[in-house]
């Protein structure tokens, strides 16, 4: 019976995955995902980012995320406003059922100069793109194939002529926008909001049902405050509703410059904590090497699933590569470059 409750909750979530997105711990790293309107707020012309994330190793057969995106940014008309162009890649697998999804997703983000400081823009991003789901009904079971107490994998499973399809592709489109500049004489932030699903996309494994992917609306904010002049504090919120699930998660990083340059040095140790609303503590530590970074953090489950999990969550790694180009459309001059 145990085999057969967890067939019937993973058989569940594949055929009406309408309430979820992928989500990620250090969703700082996946820009498009978060919102297309905070692609290109970094120091640089180029960024190239990863994530990979382990989960439920202690539950179940392991939910597994990985994820790679790249922003390009130029400089238009007087090199006061300026384009990102970007592309997400993800792919996403969970339990026993393989279930499985794939996006490639390209964005496209204006920033408009709001002030002649060139450190004050609004943002406004699009993006869309292909989704393909399938998974392997070979692995999960029903309840007709249950007689007298005993499991007959060869027996009929009820669903023929119903879920004629393991497979599928959709279209999808979401759009953001964003503000981000300066207060003080260092600090600097943003705040933002984006709309996905724009077009609701059918998500039935059913041939002849229809189950629509429910709209994703997300709040987004962050904040980076000099402290000295090599301490600096870098705080994230996000906020997402999508159908009857929302997730609140925010923390802060405490950054060290290891270099003698002031605020002004790339090159630092961070460490810090995060926190998901009723669901895990987020500890998360970061190591910037100029135009390399790499992140760590780990979920610990605090949620009603902690007994069987025992408060052990999601392992996340994320890399990043960031520079200027050697070109005369560089953004180098053109903006004065946040800092998250």
């Amino acid at each position: 019976m145990k085999r057969l409750w967890k067939s019937a909750v993973l058989l569940l979530i594949g055929l009406n995955a309408g309430a979820q997105d992928i989500h990620l711990s250090q969703f700082a790293e996946t820009p498009i995902l978060r919102n297309p309107a905070l692609i290109g707020i970094y120091k640089g012309d180029v960024r190239l980012q990863a994530v990979y994330r382990n989960q439920w190793n202690s539950v179940t057969i392991p939910y597994q995320t990985g994820t790679m995106s790249g922003e390009m940014k130029f400089p238009i008309g007087n090199y006061n406003d300026h384009i990102t162009a970007g592309l997400q890649l993800s792919y996403d697998k969970a339990g026993t059922s393989a279930l499985q999804s794939v996006q490639i997703l390209p964005a496209i983000n204006y920033h408009k100069s709001l002030n002649g400081d060139k450190n004050s823009f609004l943002s406004i991003g699009f993006t869309g793109g292909m989704v393909q789901r399938q998974f392997d009904p070979t692995h999960l079971t029903f309840n007709n194939q249950y007689t007298g107490g005993r499991f007959d994998p060869s027996a009929p499973t009820g669903e023929e002529g119903r879920m004629s399809k393991i497979g599928y592709t959709y279209w999808d489109v979401g759009a953001g926008i964003s503000y981000n500049g300066v207060f003080g004489e260092a600090a600097n932030y943003f705040i933002g909001a984006a709309y996905y699903h724009f077009n609701r996309p059918n998500v039935s494994f059913y041939e002849n049902a229809k189950v629509t992917l429910d709209p994703k609306m997300s709040f987004n904010f962050g904040i980076t405050v000099p402290v000295s002049e090599r301490v600096k504090v870098v705080a994230h919120y996000n906020q997402m509703h999508q159908g009857a699930y929302t997730e609140f998660i925010g923390g802060a990083l405490i950054g060290y410059g290891l270099m003698d340059q002031g605020l002004e040095s790339d090159r630092g140790v961070y460490g810090g904590l995060f926190y998901r609303l009723n669901d895990a503590l987020v500890p998360v530590v970061r190591l910037d090497m100029g135009t390399y970074e790499i992140g760590l953090s780990y979920d610990i489950n605090m949620s009603k699933l902690r007994t069987a999990s025992q408060n052990m969550g999601g392992f996340e790694i994320s890399m990043v590569f960031k520079n200027f180009l050697n070109s005369r459309n560089t953004t180098l001059n053109s903006v004065t470059c946040p800092s998250f």
